[in-house]
């Protein structure tokens, strides 16, 4: 992998993660199975995008934790905290951005706080918010429309993921479309041409 993508590197990435996100939890098993979903896409995205792709999955949920957390957002907590570390802001905004948080920033009043943070819509973030929505708690497995459903019983009816359903569920199941699409085409080329 190239180092022009994220100066910073995977194993920063790790690194920090590892440092915020105590191993034997919950979110940092998630974190481990979101950053090996990432690495098996690798190859959907640009060859000079693959290190931003898999340092962004390693560090999507650092905004959980405690040091990290400021306005109880994770997804906007850990881009303000990468950039007071001086990591790459196309990097902050992937963390800002993942999984559609934009849906529930809106619901939770915080979409001014949020458009310090370009969306980036591309194959990076499909596939940042892919490997995200296909690993749940512990880094199980599941489908995107498993992880819809986990995350609104987790957080119950009248959470602000709830009120972002609408929206923000077709967004994720979009994703999914152009993710498994890219990784079939990828397959396909990898595969022996006939003689």
């Amino acid at each position: 992998m190239t180092r022009t993508a994220c100066a910073f590197g995977v194993d920063h990435a790790e690194e920090l993660a590892r440092t915020l996100l105590p191993p034997s939890t919950e979110r940092w098993h998630h974190t481990v199975g979101v950053a090996a979903g990432a690495l098996r896409l690798a190859d959907t995205v640009s060859p000079s995008d693959r290190e931003l792709l898999v340092a962004a999955a390693w560090l999507h949920d650092i905004g959980y934790a405690e040091e990290v957390r400021d306005t109880g957002f994770h997804p906007l907590d850990g881009a303000r905290y990468l950039d007071r570390l001086g990591w790459p802001h196309r990097l902050s905004s992937l963390v800002a951005h993942h999984s559609g948080a934009r849906f529930v920033a809106e619901a939770r009043g915080l979409a001014a706080q949020m458009a310090e943070y370009p969306v980036e819509v591309s194959p990076v973030s499909d596939a940042l918010t892919y490997a995200d929505q296909t690993v749940g708690p512990y880094g199980r497995s599941f489908t995107v429309e498993q992880r819809i459903a986990e995350v609104l019983r987790r957080h119950g009816a009248g959470s602000p993921q709830a009120r972002a359903h609408r929206a923000r569920a077709p967004y994720l199941l979009g994703v999914a479309s152009r993710v498994e699409r890219a990784r079939f085409a990828t397959e396909s080329e990898q595969l022996p041409q006939a003689q």
